[in-house]
């Protein structure tokens, strides 16, 4: 007997700020839909970071248009990290977006901007979420630093909080810390909770490229499958809902259980790897993905995007 998780209670819609990669992995694409056939999200912006923002602004809009909500404002950031070398320098799956209505003017050096302002102008109730390298966060929070506290809750697909095989081998980093491990310790040094679902957790909830082909059959995923051609093509043999697992908690607690604590984020070393280390602690600000429960997740998300 498949379980129903969808009779939970009607719940205020949250207001929600997304920053976001998407165009290099794909899941940055599959969270977007979904946070736009949440009835529950009030998107109020979506700010894309990291190399080629303009060209994941596109990808943004296509989505958006696709899902008839074409006037969502979308503003590129910051294209390189603030310190240390570029390590996504294209948004590859922007090759995909040739039959895909999109905008392709969008105001440039905003995209702070925009944030702060939606921020402050609804004080204790946006959510902000981030699914990329944390460079716009972090100069978010440098240029104001009564941000954080004017928050209602900062979640990130973010950091790998134990050891865990992937791979192949051992992992302890995450690829969103390592990218810019500078502005990882800005934003979780931050005085603000954040709430992290991190590579340990994400990587129990995948697909192979055969269910992707059989689940994604909304019309809002058609583009998004599109997009996929170019990530299965250059190697990904299926696909891990990092991004859409960090997304769907927001809406839905009881996918992932968490521990409260406090992280910390090391950028002393010579390589900057950015690893990312918790701490249980009953008081600590900071609150890590333990586990998830891979089957209510997939209800939630296809019950959703349908």
């Amino acid at each position: 007997m498949t379980r129903d998780y969808q009779t939970q209670p009607p719940a205020a819609a949250e207001k929600l700020l997304l920053d976001t990669d998407i165009g290099s992995d794909i899941d940055d694409a599959v969270c977007l839909a979904y946070l736009l056939s949440q009835p529950r999200c009030e998107l109020l912006g979506v700010t894309t970071v990291s190399g080629e923002p303009e060209r994941r602004a596109m990808l943004a809009s296509a989505l958006c248009a696709a899902a008839g909500k074409p006037d969502i404002p979308i503003y590129p950031g910051r294209s390189a990290p603030l310190l240390g070398p570029q390590r996504q320098p294209a948004a590859s799956q922007a090759e995909k977006l040739g039959p895909w209505p999109h905008r392709t003017d969008f105001p440039k050096g905003e995209a702070v901007g925009h944030m702060r302002k939606v921020i402050r102008e609804n004080p204790g109730e946006v959510t902000l979420l981030a699914i990329g390298p944390l460079t716009n966060i972090a100069a978010l929070f440098a240029c104001d630093e009564e941000l954080p506290g004017l928050l209602k809750r900062l979640v990130l697909m973010c950091g790998a909080f134990t050891a865990f095989n992937f791979g192949g081998g051992v992992c302890l980093t995450e690829w969103n810390a390592l990218c810019d491990p500078h502005a990882t310790a800005v934003v979780y040094s931050a005085p603000v909770n954040v709430r992290s679902v991190g590579l340990d957790v994400t990587t129990r909830v995948t697909m192979t490229k055969d269910e992707v082909e059989a689940n994604f059959t909304a019309d809002i995923l058609r583009p998004v499958r599109d997009f996929a051609q170019v990530w299965f093509g250059h190697g990904g043999h299926g696909m891990t809902f990092h991004d859409p697992l960090a997304a769907a908690v927001i809406f839905d607690e009881g996918i992932c259980s968490f521990e409260r604590g406090n992280v910390s984020v090391e950028v002393e070393s010579q390589r900057l790897r950015g690893f990312t280390y918790f701490e249980r602690a009953a008081d600590g600000k900071d609150e890590v993905a333990l586990s998830v429960d891979k089957e209510r997740f997939f209800a939630h998300y296809f019950g959703t995007v349908k």
